[in-house]
C-alpha cells in the first residue's frame, strides 16, 4: 500500500491552480496594502495591481521575484509567461478571500519539458510564498479544480482543443523595439477598454510580457468572468508576450481551461465568443 501512495504522490499527484490563504474582515483596500507590503518585505517585486471587470470587490496583485524571473526566461518557448504570479482578493458577504496562483501548477504547464531542470528553484519559490503569506492566513487550501501533475505539461481541455504549444500570433513587428513601443503606447491610451497591469522587459533576451486587463463590458472580463467564476480571479490579467519581433498570446481555449479546469462544456459554451474577443482586443494593441 505504501508503494502505491508514494507513486501517487509523485507522477499522479493532483494539483490545483490556486491556493486559498484565508479570509479577512478588513476592507479590500486595507488587505491590498497588506499584501503589497508583505511581498515587498519578503524580497518579492510587485509588478502592478488592478480591479478585474472594473469591480471594486475584485483586486489582483501581480508579482515576481528575481530568481523566478531570471530562470523562466531561459525557456525559449514563452517561458517568460511564468514570471508573473498573482494574488486574488474577492470581497463577498463582508469578507475578503485571499488566494494566489499555485506556482507548482502554473510552472509545470508553462515550462512543459523544462520544469524538472529548474525544479529546485521553483520548489524554493513555492515554499517561500507560503512562509510569506502565513501572516495573512493559515489555510493554504488548494482549490479551483485539479489536474494530474504529470498531465500539466501537455494539458488541453478536450480532444481537438489547443495546447500551450499552439499560441495565437498577434503581430510580427519590424523589431523588438517597435513592438515594445507600439504595445506600450496603445496600453497607455487604454485602447479598446484595456488597462496595463504590468510589464516585464528582458532587454538582453529581447523578451517582454504585458499583463492586460480587459475591461470592455460586452466582450471583456465583465462579460466572461461572472459566467465562469470570480473566485478564480488570480487567473487575470491576460498576457501578450513579445519575443524578438513576434507578439503572441496563449489561445483562449487553452488558457481559460487551464485556469478553470473544472469548467463544464455547458459553461464553456456560454463564453464561446470569449477566446476570439480576447484575441481581437490583444491584436488591436499590436496595431
Amino acid at each position: 500500500m505504501a508503494l502505491i501512495l508514494v507513486n501517487f504522490n509523485t507522477a499522479g499527484q493532483d494539483l490545483s491552480p490556486y491556493i486559498r490563504v484565508g479570509e479577512s474582515t478588513k476592507s479590500i483596500q486595507e488587505v491590498t496594502k497588506e499584501v503589497i507590503q508583505t511581498l515587498k518585505d519578503n524580497s518579492f517585486t510587485v509588478l502592478g495591481a488592478y480591479n478585474p471587470s472594473n469591480k471594486s470587490s475584485l483586486t489582483v496583485v501581480a508579482f515576481t521575484r528575481t530568481d523566478l524571473k531570471n530562470t523562466v526566461v531561459k525557456v525559449k518557448d514563452r517561458g517568460a509567461l511564468a514570471a508573473a504570479m498573482k494574488i486574488g482578493l474577492v470581497q463577498k458577504n463582508g469578507k475578503i478571500t485571499i488566494s494566489y496562483t499555485n506556482p507548482d501548477y502554473i510552472l509545470r504547464a508553462y515550462l512543459p519539458i523544462n520544469y524538472n531542470t529548474y525544479k529546485s528553484v521553483f520548489e524554493k519559490f513555492s515554499a517561500d510564498l507560503k512562509t510569506t503569506f502565513a501572516p495573512l492566513g493559515n489555510e493554504f487550501i488548494p482549490f479551483g479544480g485539479t489536474v494530474k501533475a504529470d498531465k500539466l505539461a501537455k494539458y488541453h481541455y478536450k480532444i481537438m482543443m489547443p495546447y500551450f504549444t499552439d499560441p495565437v500570433e498577434l503581430k510580427e513587428f519590424e523589431s523588438f523595439e517597435e513592438g515594445i513601443e507600439t504595445i506600450t503606447k496603445n496600453l497607455e491610451a487604454k485602447k479598446g477598454n484595456t488597462v496595463k497591469v504590468y510589464r516585464i522587459v528582458y532587454k538582453n533576451e529581447k523578451v517582454a510580457v504585458f499583463g492586460v486587463g480587459l475591461l470592455n463590458k460586452e466582450e471583456g472580463e465583465p462579460h466572461f468572468l461572472p459566467k465562469i467564476g470570480e473566485d478564480h480571479v488570480a487567473a487575470l490579467p491576460y498576457e501578450i508576450i513579445l519575443q524578438g519581433n513576434q507578439a503572441t498570446m496563449l489561445h483562449g481555449k487553452y488558457r481559460i481551461a487551464l485556469h478553470w479546469p473544472n469548467l463544464t462544456m455547458g459553461t464553456f459554451m456560454k463564453i464561446m465568443s470569449t477566446p476570439g474577443d480576447i484575441e481581437d482586443a490583444l491584436e488591436s494593441l499590436c496595431e
